[in-house]
């Protein structure tokens, strides 16, 4: 606590101002927002740097045209700017969007918060000789506006920083920037014009705001000169080229682009996977006279009606006698539209990010997209020999158009989406198609099966107090009840737990307390006459009694329909040859495995497969009798352990080290697939997911890789015929491309109570309503009541999930964390930047503790009888995880050890790993200070509470100051106590 300080002593400087007025004995980098606070050793040593360079800091704003001024800190060229300001909502892809020529004249702010935590790769070309990472050769936007800043990056790809790449572009780049703020405004006025004020650049009031719109774009990031691009040799294309090479392999297609702003991946999609000709050309490029098979007109920035020159080039193609078949994205689709003879308009605020639903308007089904543009096709003013093609299931806006009978389309989003799903990537399939089969036809079904009337379902509920089902699956059946309930059907619960939500009075029609095994279900099932049976909202415990039922006749002798996923989906899913079998079929791997039932087979199995490997029991909860075998001796004790709880053992090749991650999958029957939510474990493969810390949405994937794992994910769930919801589980390699499916849950798993409560998508009430037949279009977002059910959540926060062990309570019991899950809870935290979420969720889960602090550790080595000051508890204690890790990651910082030291221990990633070190280079900052000179450094004040310090976590770190002697007034002036 604060002392009073003596009343007759001269005023002592701050630690603060103290650093600040000796900054210039820092490197100068050290002043910049270049120089990294999470590694650098200047800042462990000297307990005032850290406030010096946040002193320091080169501040800059938003400014508003309406007055709003949004203050932050540079990372990127030091230069005033103006221009549009639009918002982008997806969480990666970030290179990809500033290098987007479609965002030329805009200021663009990136909704979540925490950017530049996978850095920026290299200028390396492909054999295209196009820029292999971007969208173009260079950056078109004015500036970017972020919350949060990685300043240490950390990924395999990464060459520079995001900050250095801005500043090598010419960039302005501002963080700090309470971006939320400045998206609500956007959404709420409009959009806008803006400037950005650097400190040391002009001032803001200077210069006038700039609107790009009111100039012709495409002119600015076109070509000058026609390029042609051919197919490269099959070894040099991108994945599966075969996909489009069976149909077009006897016909050489040449292709014509007219770059308005042209992507670079659409260019490698039709070239490299599509291996068409493609001869690209400048905006204004007379091709009307020119031969070619197909017409491509590419997206782009700004007002289409500027584009008047290509408008007239695009109606003397559609006026040949034989025209050719025409295809245009973004800023093509208006420009088509405009041709055509129809209007557009600017939007309100236009769809910028990568979660656009889209509904085609052939088929009902709808595809999420990547979206870029401000303005849209008025839908009314369309000829009568067009009709719109797509529709956005959210505002109603026109997503594309179609020609009634010539081989014309187009649409407003980006089906190669890069970044962001390439869900309609079968767009440019079909307009290859239709150059090279003139004459055929396409068919398009509306999908449709016969009601289906429930009048009472069968619901297993979450079962008994065990690790693997009870309460972490209580939210699943609530839910389920809560949906069948509004759907006017029976609802019929089979739960021993009477200590659940689903169990309670008012929610179940009826309630049977029986163990939730074949024999009394059969008994439920054989009074109740259910017309369907829900196994997938109790865990496995439920979910393995419903195969059971179907494998005994129960369900077909009193003619129970499984209701949402099949029977035979989930028995491919947990049979792990069968699973191994479906994976493959898909293109994909799963970790090298084989199955066994007796010890004998399960040694030699593993030394066929070679050591160390995974061993676990099949159709068990919660990886029960799991272990990693390092030798015989310790194959022979996990398999015996194995064999106890099931008859077959599973033997796992070892990914220790490598990423965990998983998708939240939801699937209904005509085929509507999304992904609501991915989690990022914070520990590596090894430790069991309900034992591990985890991150929703992942923080270090880049667009690639996250959206490579989303389309395998949607490729196993239509494989496996999942409907309803489902989760998969990856091992993502930090150092390649590589990774492996580990599995996929069939049911509402405890991760769908996580990922709902962490995006506010009720996966398992939506689940239940697409078992009872629902679709995703129709249903409604649960949060706005109005927009489509159908979308995958863009967050603008991160969450944490923190798992709770009561291990000191059983004696016997290893204290150590692994494959078989021991703990007993887990809370979540809700916030604005990594640092916080996880020090929220620490002090929720251990009471005794406020925060990411080395004090817990010290009362486990007190606890344990060992040295507090010694390095040697605290390596053992890194290099096996245990419920106490976390903490015993801040003491070895407060003992000296790097990032880099914690990471060979541990393999946890370097990102989370460098954020945890801010958290210990604040509190080292706190412990150097009393209370009043915290209160005059309110940089370092409000950088704690940026990094989640709660009061009394402060208050705990801080100097006391030294102790005055009294006054004879008894009592000081408050110019006294302050100095």
């Amino acid at each position: 606590q604060a002392q009073r300080p003596p009343p007759q002593a001269a005023p002592r400087a701050c630690a603060c101002q103290s650093a600040v007025a000796a900054a210039s004995e820092f490197p100068v980098t050290c002043k910049m927002a270049r120089m990294s606070p999470e590694m650098t050793s200047t800042f462990e040593e000297d307990p005032t740097a850290l406030p010096a360079w946040l002193e320091t800091r080169r501040k800059a704003s938003l400014v508003l045209a309406d007055g709003s001024i949004f203050h932050g800190f540079s990372f990127g060229h030091p230069e005033s700017i103006s221009g549009e300001v639009v918002f982008n909502t997806g969480m990666v892809g970030y290179p990809e969007s500033v290098t987007d020529p479609s965002y030329a004249g805009q200021i663009l702010v990136i909704t979540f918060p925490l950017i530049g935590n996978y850095g920026v790769p290299s200028d390396e070309r492909d054999v295209l000789g196009l820029m292999k990472n971007f969208e173009s050769d260079k950056i078109h936007l004015k500036a970017v506006v972020i919350q949060d800043y990685a300043f240490q990056p950390s990924h395999y790809t990464s060459a520079r920083s995001l900050g250095t790449w801005l500043q090598e572009q010419g960039i302005p780049g501002i963080y700090g920037v309470d971006t939320r703020a400045v998206t609500k405004l956007i959404r709420t006025q409009g959009s806008t014009l803006g400037k950005i004020e650097i400190e040391g650049s002009m001032l803001a009031d200077s210069f006038e705001f700039t609107d790009p719109n009111l100039q012709n774009l495409s002119a600015v990031v076109s070509r000058s000169e026609k390029q042609v691009f051919l197919p490269p040799p099959l070894e040099h294309g991108c994945a599966n080229p075969e996909q489009e090479a069976s149909s077009i392999a006897n016909k050489d297609v040449h292709i014509l682009a007219v770059d308005c702003g042209i992507k670079n991946n659409i260019i490698r999609y039709l070239v490299n996977i599509l291996r068409v000709k493609l001869t690209l050309v400048p905006w204004d490029y007379d091709f009307s006279k020119e031969e070619f098979d197909g017409l491509f007109l590419s997206n782009g920035p700004g007002d289409p009606t500027h584009c008047a020159t290509t408008i007239d080039h695009i109606r003397s193609v559609m006026a040949r006698p034989s025209p050719p078949p025409i295809f245009g994205i973004c800023l093509g689709n208006q420009l088509l539209a405009l041709a055509a003879g129809a209007k557009t308009y600017k939007m309100r605020f236009g769809n910028r990010g990568m979660n656009q639903p889209c509904v085609d308007l052939r088929t009902t089904k709808c595809y999420i997209t990547a979206q870029n543009h401000g303005f849209a096709v008025d839908s009314a003013s369309l000829p009568v020999d067009w009709t719109p093609l797509m529709v956005n299931a959210n505002d109603g806006s026109n997503e594309g158009i179609i020609h009634k009978t010539r081989p014309w389309f187009s649409v407003q989003f980006h089906p190669e989406a890069c970044g962001g799903p390439t869900d309609t990537a079968f767009l440019f399939h079909n307009f290859v198609r239709s150059i090279v089969e003139p004459m055929g036809t396409g068919v398009t079904t509306i999908p449709y099966s016969l009601p289906v009337h429930q009048r009472k379902v069968l619901v297993l509920g979450s079962g008994g107090l065990t690790i693997g089902q009870a309460g972490e699956f209580d939210y699943s059946g609530s839910q389920a009840i809560k949906a069948l309930r509004e759907s006017g059907v029976q609802s019929i619960l089979v739960n021993p737990n009477i200590a659940t939500v689903q169990t309670s009075a008012g929610y179940a029609d009826r309630v049977y307390f029986l163990p939730v095994t074949p024999e009394f279900v059969t008994q439920v099932i054989k009074r109740e006459r259910p017309d369907g049976i829900l196994c997938t909202f109790g865990g496995q415990t439920a979910l393995m009694c419903g195969v059971k039922l179907d494998e005994q006749g129960v369900l077909e002798k009193y003619n129970v329909r499984v209701m949402g996923t099949p029977i035979q989906a989930i028995m491919t899913t947990e049979d792990r040859e069968l699973f191994a079998k479906a994976v493959e079929f898909c293109g994909y791997k799963v970790a090298e495995s084989a199955c066994c039932t007796n010890i004998e087979d399960a040694v030699r199995l593993a030394k066929e497969i070679g050591y160390p490997v995974l061993v676990r029991a099949a159709f068990a909860l919660g990886g029960l009798g799991s272990g990693f075998a390092h030798d015989d001796d310790q194959l022979r004790e996990l398999a015996a352990q194995a064999l106890v709880n099931s008859p077959q053992i599973i033997i796992d090749k070892s990914l220790k080290g490598w990423k965990e991650l998983e998708y939240e999958v939801v699937r209904d029957a005509n085929d509507n697939c999304i992904t609501v939510c991915n989690m990022e474990n914070f520990d590596p493969v090894g430790t069991h997911t309900g034992d591990s810390i985890v991150i929703a949405p992942s923080q270090t994937l880049t667009n690639d890789e996250y959206f490579r794992l989303r389309e395998c994910a949607l490729k196993m769930i239509r494989h496996l015929g999942v409907v309803g919801e489902c989760n998969i589980q990856y091992a993502v390699d930090p150092l390649s491309k590589e990774f492996r499916i580990i599995e996929v849950n069939a049911r509402l798993s405890r991760s769908s109570a996580l990922a709902s409560k962490a995006t506010g998508y009720p996966l398992a009430y939506v689940a239940a309503k697409l078992a009872l037949g629902s679709d995703l279009v129709s249903l409604r977002n649960s949060v706005t009541r109005v927009t489509t059910a159908c979308f995958e959540p863009a967050l603008d926060y991160v969450v944490a999930k923190v798992p709770r062990w009561d291990l000191r309570k059983f004696a016997t019991v290893d204290q150590t964390i692994g494959s078989c899950m021991k703990s007993v809870g887990e809370v979540m935290a809700i916030g604005r930047t990594f640092e916080e979420v996880i020090q929220k969720a620490l002090r929720m889960v251990d009471e005794s503790c406020v925060g990411f602090e080395a004090e817990r550790f010290d009362d486990e080595l007190l606890h344990r009888h060992e040295d507090a000051n010694s390095l040697e508890p605290i390596k053992a204690e890194l290099a096996n995880p245990s419920p106490t890790r976390i903490w015993a990651i801040a003491k070895g910082f407060r003992l000296g050890m790097s990032v880099e030291d914690v990471h060979e221990l541990t393999a946890i990633d370097r990102w989370f790993l460098s954020k945890l070190y801010h958290i210990h280079l604040v509190n080292q900052s706190l412990r150097s200070m009393t209370l009043p000179e915290l209160t005059r450094c309110t940089v370092l004040l409000r950088e704690a509470k940026r990094t989640g310090f709660a009061d009394r976590q402060i208050a705990k770190q801080l100097r006391a100051a030294e102790i005055a002697p009294q006054s004879p007034s008894g009592a000081l002036s408050e110019e006294e106590y302050m100095g």
